[in-house]
């Protein structure tokens, strides 16, 4: 049996998902309003990859069938092993992460909230560790992760090119856009997501209202940026019932809340006029992210500014930025117990 995702639209927009099984629709039901609207899709992509790879009814679903479900995501469809020569991988290991996370999610869903209880999650949490003296003794309980992914470090963007990109540019609108990513730190559907009440030119600040994991904030956005927001909004923005901020301008959605696809539309289009192919939204973000960092700016602050949970997420700034994190170890490294060398030539 094949089963395909099926997206109920109202006015453009996907207001529900189904799959044909009362246990997946019901996990997506509840679904909806608990994540983005991507998100949300994304899973329900997810969940039609599984149901289709593993073919079984959902509750007879045993770890073995997940375990065979991976090795399928590593290997592709029609694959034969001929040596380790030919061992290819289909995916990447964060694709596959990610396809997990919306199966594991959906037995704790019918775990705790099923029809037919089930008595365990069929998804491995991971594998038991070799016994050691630091997991026997601080961390009794530790596991190797079903999937290890590795998180290379973002690579901020030359001057040259984000100058080119901008200059490539046409509305007020645009540019406005991309200097919230590149200089306030926003993610593309943060920007879209903006209000015309959310700008406050007075302080110089956006309000997040609904950022990642639905975390409200204050970002301080440089009066740059502001000041191209202005002239997009005395010069070019229709007039219009919607109180998002920026607007499609021309055609047959004009007036309308400008979409992700119509901005990576907008970035494809500039990107090759310009020859800038480098330029990518979470890019101009890292870029903004990484120069405040280097200006100065504490590791806690830009924590806020990112809109991170975690500390972690915003550590690796500070890896971006060898020469603060040298100069930071030397500052403390007498506390070390250790003599200290004599400081290097300034790069």
């Amino acid at each position: 049996m094949t089963y395909k995702l099926h997206k109920e639209m109202d006015q453009g927009k996907v207001i529900g998902l189904s799959l044909g099984v009362p246990e997946v629709d019901a996990y997506l039901r509840f679904l909806k309003h608990r994540c983005r609207p991507n998100t949300w899709i994304g899973y329900g992509y997810d969940l039609q990859i599984f149901l289709n790879t593993v073919q079984k009814p959902v509750l007879e679903v045993k770890p073995t069938d997940i375990f065979t479900f991976i090795q399928q995501q590593w290997d592709g469809p029609g694959h034969e092993d001929n040596g380790p020569h030919h061992i290819r991988s289909y995916l990447s290991a964060k694709t596959v992460k990610r396809r997990l996370s919306a199966i594991s999610s959906l037995y704790e869903y019918l775990r705790v909230c099923g029809d037919t209880p089930l008595k365990d999650n069929p998804v491995p949490r991971g594998l038991t560790g070799r016994a050691t003296f630091w997991g026997n003794r601080l961390k009794s309980n530790a596991v190797i992760p079903l999937i290890r992914v590795s998180r290379p470090l973002p690579r901020p963007l030359d001057s040259e090119e984000i100058s080119s990109f901008l200059s490539s540019l046409s509305t007020h609108r645009d540019k406005a856009i991309i200097l919230l990513m590149l200089l306030g730190g926003l993610r593309k559907s943060e920007a879209l997501d903006l209000a015309v009440e959310d700008v406050d030119f007075g302080q110089h600040i956006v309000v997040i209202r609904d950022g990642k994991g639905g975390q409200r904030r204050v970002v301080a956005v440089s009066h740059v940026a502001l000041e191209e927001v202005l002239r997009y909004l005395d010069q070019e923005r229709p007039r219009s019932s919607s109180p998002k901020l920026f607007l499609v301008l021309k055609g047959r959605r004009r007036g309308q809340p400008l979409s992700v696809r119509g901005l990576d539309m907008i970035i494809e289009y500039h990107r090759e006029l310009a020859g800038t192919p480098g330029i990518q939204c979470h890019r101009l973000r890292h870029t903004c992210l990484t120069r405040l960092r280097q200006s100065g700016m504490s590791l806690e602050a830009l924590q806020v500014q990112a809109g991170h949970k975690s500390l972690t997420s915003t550590g690796i700034y500070l890896h971006l930025c060898p020469r603060e994190l040298r100069e930071e170890y030397l500052r403390v490294s007498d506390l070390l117990g250790s003599p200290r060398k004599e400081k290097a030539e300034n790069e």
